[in-house]
């Protein structure tokens, strides 16, 4: 007979304690714990073909250079911003969570992944919505659903072949097939009727595996789930993409583990107010965990942005104060963005710093520079500073701009047009050099700026045979700078 014992674990990190703990001693949460009723069996049976063979198998120690090795398979998706972020492709096998606030996208994402891949059969399986709703959905995100839209409001006006509309399997989302299940022993007897190329779990929280005698979300059913799915994805080499919820303090919920057993963590942000959405990868076994995608939120979908430069510019018709435009790298893709910066008297005795997008510990750290190094007096001063588009930047080229944004706005002395800013900021005034100088350069020269501030310092690389970057090949007029007082001096006189 089953013998069953009572646990509780942390919602937050997945810690377990054979008795209520007040303090989670793994991650230092209050009030954490839970209490989980844990059933454990004589014979342990896996959940996915519990004939195979693979559970039984005892592995050796092999050495290193007898391990053959064969390049991962990758799958191209049609979204660009998508195969970007995920480092080239879908990796057969792979496990991806994508996590996000709700409402933000991320159904719609992956749903509009699996209607746009004819090639693949893909099985998107849900527990939180009907099948009903993800039709009503499918319709607004497939061509056949926008065009039956405009036969209903210009019946007489639009001439159409009825027959493609009312028969959508030619059409987008033919290879796609919706379950609506959160058993994973039901879905794992879809799963070997159907043998789809792709699996979407919508979401993670919502499954529930018959073996653990939990509620679906609690710490062990996220765990027991993720385990049987990552058993499945690695012994059929069937890529599987969890979408999670996430907690109030925007981490992804359930335990911890849940980001190491998988291969690849995605974070969806954004603003709902905002109609774009920024794709980040957090962690990648499989290519960069600093790539960035960029969507934009439609009636119709998410629309991919190729060049994120020109949202994130405003179109001006007079030169402002306290605006300036920053050369930045995400990943492997240059931008450039958009600094403000408001400096104003403080109306109360502590002077406000407030920082969007940026690190306010880094806007004290120039904000002092720029008061020790050049005599300017912020110490009373308000100063605000925001990144515009609702990005959040980590990269310290943007320093220059920003300082040169905050005296702008402090000298109320706009800064000329067409003009770029890539270099970081030292704690003695002095302008460093930054990586991937060239790239910036290119993606300021293809937007139309005239001149661009840099560190004096990039225009060669170290060593003994120092290697210098050919200014002679770009339109752009190129401002090696050694301090920051040389900035404002070019600047302002």
């Amino acid at each position: 007979m089953a013998k069953s014992k009572v646990a509780y674990f942390c919602q937050s990190c997945g810690f377990e304690s054979p008795k209520w703990l007040g303090k989670c001693p793994s991650c230092q949460q209050w009030n954490t714990f839970v209490e989980e009723v844990i059933e454990k069996t004589n014979v342990a049976v896996p959940t996915w073909k519990s004939n195979s063979t693979t559970t039984q198998r005892s592995n050796k120690p092999v050495q290193v250079s007898e391990i053959t090795f064969d390049e991962e398979q990758r799958t191209l998706t049609p979204d660009k911003e998508f195969n970007r972020v995920l480092g080239g492709g879908i990796v057969a096998g792979s496990l991806v969570l994508i996590g996000g606030e709700p409402g933000i996208g991320k159904s719609t994402l992956m749903l509009q992944l699996a209607l746009n891949m004819p090639q693949m059969k893909v099985l998107y399986v849900s527990g939180e919505e009907s099948e009903r709703q993800i039709k009503m959905r499918a319709e607004r995100l497939t061509e056949v659903g926008s065009r039956k839209a405009e036969v209903r409001s210009q019946e007489s006006e639009v001439r159409i072949n009825k027959s493609e509309i009312e028969n959508p399997k030619s059409q987008i989302g033919s290879g796609c097939f919706i379950l609506t299940e959160t058993s994973t022993q039901n879905i794992f007897k879809q799963i070997e009727q159907l043998e789809p190329n792709l699996v979407v779990i919508d979401s993670i929280q919502t499954l529930y595996s018959s073996h653990i005698e939990s509620t679906p979300g609690s710490v062990s059913q996220v765990r027991e789930c993720t385990a049987e799915l990552l058993r499945f994805a690695k012994e059929s080499s069937t890529p599987v993409f969890l979408i999670g919820h996430i907690t109030k303090d925007g981490m992804i919920a359930g335990p911890k583990i849940l980001e190491h057993m998988v291969d690849t963590v995605l974070q969806f942000e954004g603003d709902r107010h905002h109609v774009y959405r920024i794709l980040r990868a957090v962690k990648n076994r499989f290519g960069s965990a600093s790539e960035l995608g960029i969507y934009e939120m439609m009636g119709e979908g998410l629309r991919e942005v190729s060049n994120p430069s020109e949202i994130l510019l405003s179109q001006r018709d007079e030169p402002l104060s306290g605006v300036t435009i920053s050369a930045t790298l995400e990943g492997m893709r240059p931008m450039l963005i958009e600094t403000q910066a408001l400096v104003s008297t403080s109306a109360y005795g502590t002077p406000q710093r407030t920082a969007t997008g940026f690190d306010t510990r880094r806007m004290n750290m120039l904000l002092a520079v720029l008061e020790k190094r050049c005599g300017f007096r912020l110490g009373a001063k308000d100063v605000f500073l925001n990144i515009t588009g609702g990005i959040r930047v980590e990269d310290p080229a943007i320093d220059l701009g920003l300082a040169a944004a905050i005296i702008s706005s402090h000298e109320d002395m706009p800064i000329p047009f067409k003009t770029c800013f890539a270099g970081e900021l030292g704690l003695s005034g002095e302008v460093r050099a930054v990586n991937r100088i060239e790239q910036r350069i290119a993606e300021a020269q293809k937007l139309g700026f005239e001149q661009i501030f840099i560190s004096k310092y990039n225009l060669a690389s170290g060593g003994k045979e120092k290697k210098r970057i050919d200014l002679s090949r770009y339109k752009i007029e190129i401002k090696t700078v050694g301090s920051i007082e040389e900035v404002f001096s070019m600047l302002f006189g």
